[in-house]
């Protein structure tokens, strides 16, 4: 109801000894009652065992309430349940009495005005502590939980926490340290304008200023660009124009704990079945053939890594021309495209800092017929820079931004499963963001992702994806509410077994929030300032 009220609880906790002794003998005394109706029955000639409805409701609720005292871990309460209404005039004041009391009744209880009390009634309903009225009813722990109007969870770490909003029902502030989880895996999700992007750029920076942890995005979209480059970290936009390159033959032979060279090989032969193409992938004998190639192509490079030439893709497409079988000749012709051709995107030698604290994979400008194997090269990168870190006692954040075209494709959805699997042991944080969360139930593997990420950032939900979500994670139909048609910064955090509903109110004066946003108009109120 639209009215303005205060309402005050009073609980006074009883001895419990004391409790049990004064349910004994109201039990007692309703026993005694029994026996006189029993004795005016036989007076008057009608059956001993007919008794008032009502003595035989107190004496059930009376050995309940004993029973629960005595054996069921219940205590007992007095509780003075106050309720002040407030109004301009005395019309209006009358008008919300009359509500309050419907409402009251509807549920079989009723409001007793305190006449000739009311500065005691108001008195006590301030918060001091006081109570003047006498009135008091007895309840069990449980009775007396009911009136608890809400009852909260609340998230604040110390340490290296990062900020992630306010509390929704307590506006206190949450902080949380995701290295501290089980699994650290985390998942955006919302409809488009929700703020997910938004949410991950503030955990970003977050990181950024909280700990001395890296941070590598990947970037379809070019959200993150000026971000990462106000922060000085590498932008490097990869794109047929670009002057950046990323050189997918590079290899780092300082691992200690595993064997570089299989790695490669692997990813190679992955980058090969994506090139190929076809639905049954590379056959027994290309696969021979690629693996021999690889070899010879890295022999140099491991007897001395100081000063030979890094490979490239040119190599790799030298020695499979040179190779005597005709399956070579079709991976060779396969691979031209990306060599000498239009595709020749990846064909040259790194030549931008990877080392940076924060690294930005910017994808804008890619085209369609090298996203895919983009996106595999930039896992393979994260692969070796979250290895490479780990050696140094170094965690990595990874964000990738409109996951969804990572899980269209077999292979990069392998891969994306296996980051979230293994790369936990290595001290990787991911994050994913997309809109549906079908798209994590797309096949049995997929679904892994979903499954093992314990951190979970749920903003405003398109109408299939609640009942999802709802089944998936055992959302309540009130927690529901709070990702239904909501404002932008507002949904549910998932960390560990903890759920809390959040709201962010960023405010929007501030440079960070130029540099953050992607909504529209506030990108058109900055090129008018501008």
């Amino acid at each position: 109801m639209d009215a303005e009220m205060t309402i005050t609880l009073h609980i006074q906790t009883v001895d419990q000894a004391a409790a049990v002794k004064s349910i004994k003998a109201k039990v007692s005394d309703i026993d005694k009652m029994k026996v006189e109706e029993q004795k005016k029955a036989a007076r008057s000639g009608y059956d001993m065992d007919i008794l008032p409805p009502d003595l035989v409701t107190y004496s059930n609720d009376a050995k309940t309430l004993l029973e629960d005292l005595q054996s069921r871990n219940e205590r007992m309460f007095l509780l003075t349940f106050l309720v002040v209404n407030m109004a301009p005039t005395r019309r209006e004041l009358d008008n919300d009495l009359f509500t309050v009391s419907g409402i009251v009744q509807k549920y079989n209880c009723t409001l007793k005005r305190l006449d000739f009390q009311q500065e005691d009634g108001f008195l006590s309903s301030l918060p001091l502590g006081h109570n003047g009225i006498e009135i008091k009813r007895g309840m069990t722990t449980s009775s007396t939980a009911i009136f608890v109007p809400f009852m909260t969870q609340e998230l604040r770490m110390d340490g290296e926490a990062v900020y992630y909003g306010l509390n929704a029902l307590s506006h206190n502030v949450i902080m949380a340290n995701r290295k501290k989880l089980k699994n650290p895996n985390g998942l955006f999700l919302g409809v488009p304008g929700s703020g997910k992007s938004f949410a991950a750029k503030r955990e970003l920076v977050n990181v950024f200023l909280a700990t001395r942890d890296r941070i590598i995005v990947v970037d379809p979209m070019g959200e993150y660009s000026p971000l990462i480059k106000r922060l000085g970290g590498q932008v490097i936009e990869i794109a047929p124009d670009s002057p950046h390159h990323i050189n997918p033959m590079d290899i780092d032979l300082s691992f200690d704990e595993e064997n570089p060279m299989a790695l490669k090989a692997d990813f190679i032969l992955s980058l090969m079945e994506l090139i190929v193409g076809g639905k049954d992938g590379l056959q027994p004998v290309e696969r021979t053939v690629i693996d021999r190639c690889v070899r010879q192509m890295y022999r140099e490079h491991l007897q001395d890594p100081e000063t030979s030439k890094m490979p490239t893709l040119q190599t790799l497409y030298d020695l499979l021309c040179s190779q005597p079988e005709g399956e070579a000749v079709r991976l060779a012709t396969a691979l031209e495209i990306y060599v000498s051709g239009s595709l020749n995107v990846f064909n040259h030698e790194t030549n931008v800092d990877l080392n940076r604290r924060l690294v930005c994979l910017d994808l804008k400008k890619l085209g369609a017929g090298l996203r895919t194997i983009a996106m595999l090269i930039m896992q393979d990168l994260v692969n070796s820079q979250v290895s490479m870190n780990f050696l140094r006692g170094i965690a990595t954040w990874c964000y990738f931004d409109e996951f969804h075209v990572l899980l269209r494709d077999r292979l990069t959805a392998s891969y994306c499963v296996a980051i979230w699997k293994m790369l936990r042991k290595k001290g990787c944080v991911p994050s994913a963001l997309t809109q549906n969360v079908k798209d994590f139930l797309a096949s049995p593997e997929i679904e892994n992702i979903f499954e093992n990420s314990d951190f979970l950032v749920l903003l405003s939900q398109a109408q299939g994806d609640r009942q999802i979500l709802a089944k998936q994670l055992g959302i309540s139909p009130h927690q529901l509410s709070y990702v239904t048609h909501t404002n932008s910064g507002e949904g549910l955090l998932f960390f560990g077994n903890t759920t809390i509903p959040f709201v962010d109110r960023f405010p929007q004066n501030t440079e960070l929030y130029a540099i953050m946003t992607t909504r529209p108009e506030d990108k058109k109120q900055e090129m008018n300032r501008a």
